[in-house]
């Protein structure tokens, strides 16, 4: 009897126990469950400064005033006076094309035109003889000496040679034409410099045979001024509406490492510069030149670059960090019953808006914001903020995705990496 009774004050105590560590294991979920989450943040003082907003754009360097040279006239280059580099003045002769053709030509025409001169001036002597014979003829009938016939004939052989003289006339003419673009064409076959520069691209030698034509002529040459530079870029279609005439620019040329380079935008394009036409991958881009103010010898034609175009500056304005900045959809208001309809409409005229987050007595407030311009690290706050405010600047991931107004926060002592570069 007594072993029974301790069977049963073990089996009591055993489920005692158990019953009493799942009431433990019950409250530590509840409690764990009922437990706020904290999340650390890092925090800067919202604080008046300059922003200088910039857009960015790479390209090419191009002399800003050149001119390629197309063959003119065909033949073999007998005479090559200069190589690439050289500098030339206006108007010194650069290349020659064999003439041996051309000056057969311009030898025909001046004999064409010696020919035609030649029967101009019989035709002439001859004019004047049948007009001399047609006003006797007209005199003597007058005079009853001569019939109307003899005078009708004299007129038709004046008009007749008359006629002759008036086509041997435009002969003349056409054979001076023929003559003057002879002589044209002869001189195409010396090429002279049309400015002065620099030979910044040769393309043909010595003896090489070259096709001349008004249009698709062999190219020979390019005679730039090295002396003014060009940066030529390609801009965004949504920045190129920022960017004005005069605007300056800091511009960074590959080859020159981190030396940087000012200059002026001088032409924004008109025509768009489209890539990747009718697929996911479309881009449209306009060209802006922007003349170098700096100058260097060593810049050469074609070399790589990089432009920050200075578009607008402010001075003493709200910034906030530009991460700072993010969406929010406003949740919707809530409606009374049948106004069903009311809610869906409101739901979809929700549309996200600009917000920050700020820290009071340890909580997340969301601050409707309204921006204006920024530059690579700050943006101009227009609406919402006073100034001196916590605003949260990271991580990141809280800022976009897990801050909502009235959450638990925590300053961590860490900054955020826009200012730790700042120091």
């Amino acid at each position: 009897m007594a072993n029974g009774n301790k069977k049963s004050r073990k089996k009591l105590f055993v489920f005692g126990g158990l019953g009493l560590l799942l009431v433990v294991v019950i409250l530590l979920v509840a409690f764990a469950g009922n437990k706020e989450e904290i999340i650390p943040v890092q925090t800067e003082k919202v604080s008046r400064r300059t922003i200088t907003q910039v857009v960015t754009a790479t390209g090419k360097i191009n002399p800003e005033f050149q001119v390629k040279i197309a063959a003119e006239a065909t033949g073999e280059i007998v005479s090559l006076l200069v190589k690439e580099g050289d500098n030339v003045k206006k108007g010194q002769l650069l290349l020659r094309i064999k003439p041996d053709i051309y000056e057969a030509q311009k030898n025909s025409a001046e004999a064409r035109l010696q020919q035609a001169r030649a029967s101009l001036n019989s035709t002439k002597a001859l004019l004047e003889k049948v007009e001399s014979d047609y006003k006797r003829v007209q005199e003597l009938t007058q005079k009853g000496l001569a019939s109307d016939a003899d005078l009708e004939a004299a007129r038709s052989n004046y008009l007749q040679t008359l006629g002759n003289y008036e086509s041997q006339k435009s002969m003349v003419s056409q054979a001076e034409a023929a003559l003057k673009e002879a002589i044209e064409t002869l001189n195409k076959t010396y090429v002279y410099s049309p400015m002065d520069g620099t030979i910044s691209k040769l393309n043909v030698e010595l003896g090489e045979r070259v096709i001349g034509s008004g249009f698709t002529g062999t190219e020979l040459l390019t005679v730039a001024d090295l002396n003014n530079m060009e940066a030529t870029v390609e801009v965004d279609e949504n920045d190129v509406v920022l960017v004005s005439i005069g605007d300056t620019a800091k511009i960074n040329i590959d080859a020159f490492g981190d030396k940087v380079f000012k200059g002026i935008v001088t032409q924004i394009g008109n025509s768009a510069i489209t890539s990747g036409l009718g697929t996911q991958d479309e881009v449209v881009n306009f060209e802006v030149k922007i003349r170098l103010t700096d100058k260097d010898d060593k810049i050469r034609p074609g070399m790589s670059c990089d432009a920050d175009i200075e578009t607008e500056t402010k001075e003493n304005v709200l910034a906030v960090p530009i991460q700072s900045v993010t969406a929010r959809v406003p949740k919707p208001e809530k409606q009374e019953e049948g106004e069903e309809g009311v809610a869906k409409e409101n739901n979809r005229k929700n549309k996200p808006q600009e917000v920050v987050f700020i820290v009071e007595n340890g909580k997340a407030k969301m601050v409707k914001v309204k921006t204006g311009i920024s530059d690579d690290n700050y943006i101009e706050i227009i609406e919402g903020l006073k100034g001196g405010e916590e605003v949260i600047s990271g991580p990141y991931r809280a800022i976009s995705k897990e801050l909502e107004d009235g959450k638990t926060v925590t300053v961590t002592s860490g900054k955020s990496k826009l200012a730790q570069n700042e120091k």
